[in-house]
């Protein structure tokens, strides 16, 4: 690994532990490194193309790590990963992708499909960071979830900053009892564009999702919220997208509801605004400069 790729790797969550565990470790378009463990398997797809990952029934405690990181101009690097996660097992999977240009363009597309076996538990950790001094850095995302009877998958993405353009679109069907979680914090700043987009299908009994983006767009940057509920069944539905506002900064929600189901519970919320003043001066008068209280609040926003 180059010393960019080391450091992009500290910042979206690789540890020295995962050497110890199952990873893949993807650079520039290609598997740097992968390894498996007793309860999870990972295979590298022909052509390295991307993995496939078989986690067995009942693994309960275990991590496997599977960053990617883009280094050099001109690379567009596509992969593909498929995760299979067992009846009963309760897994964590860190993922992350850090972009670097100073000079053209950089592009990660992942493409990754999530199959969670019954009463199967799946967190699902991921963080976006772009560096460097050109403005071609691009990271898109395309991920299902289909979750069967009383799984759970519960998304924590985050987008750290500096990337100049991403599109993140996610698709999860659920079944009876299964719950789908997702929690995104995104920060925009300069010319920045990120699209999100969720597309939720509760077509069990008692499925549940909840759907939650925090958001900060600074500079001239552009955010654009979308999120689509399907109630197909008794189920429960919650999405909400919480903005913030500075300089020029803009951003748009579309939250949608469907019912198909006449006890089909579902709820949508959206707020947009500025950082409040009273906020602002409380911290000044505690010595921060107005900058440091801005990010202060910034900060405990996003957490």
């Amino acid at each position: 690994m180059n010393n960019l790729t080391q450091d992009l790797l500290s910042v979206i969550g690789w540890k020295d532990e995962a050497k110890n565990g199952a990873f893949s470790l993807r650079e520039n378009g290609a598997c740097a490194a992968i390894q498996s463990t007793e309860n999870i398997r990972i295979d590298r797809l022909e052509g390295g193309k991307g993995i496939e990952m078989h986690i067995k029934e009942f693994t309960r405690g275990e991590t496997a790590y599977i960053p990617a990181c883009v280094t050099k101009t001109g690379v567009h690097d596509i992969v593909t990963n498929d995760f299979y996660i067992g009846e009963g097992a309760e897994v964590t999977i860190i993922a992350g992708c850090g972009v670097h240009s100073d000079e053209g363009e950089a592009l990660h597309n992942g493409i990754h499909r999530f199959f969670v076996g019954k009463n199967a538990k799946v967190t699902y950790v991921e963080k976006h960071i772009g560096t460097g001094n050109s403005s071609g850095k691009r990271i898109d995302t395309k991920s299902e979830f289909v979750l069967a009877e009383g799984a759970v998958a519960v998304i924590d993405s985050e987008q750290l900053g500096g990337v100049d353009d991403a599109f993140r679109d996610t698709k999860a069907t659920l079944e009876k009892d299964a719950v789908f979680t997702v929690k995104e914090r995104l920060l925009t700043n300069g010319d920045n564009r990120v699209d999100t987009n969720f597309e939720v299908y509760l077509n069990g009994e008692n499925s549940k999702t909840d759907v939650v983006s925090r958001s900060v767009a600074r500079g001239n940057s552009v955010q654009r919220y979308t999120s689509n509920i399907i109630g197909n069944a008794v189920c429960t539905g919650h999405t909400e997208c919480d903005a913030i506002l500075a300089e020029k900064g803009s951003v748009e929600a579309v939250p949608a509801l469907v019912a198909r189901c006449a006890d089909a519970e579902l709820i949508h919320e959206a707020a947009i605004g500025k950082i409040a003043g009273e906020q602002l001066m409380k911290l000044c008068t505690l010595g921060l400069t107005r900058q440091e209280a801005e990010q202060k609040i910034i900060e405990g926003f996003l957490k």
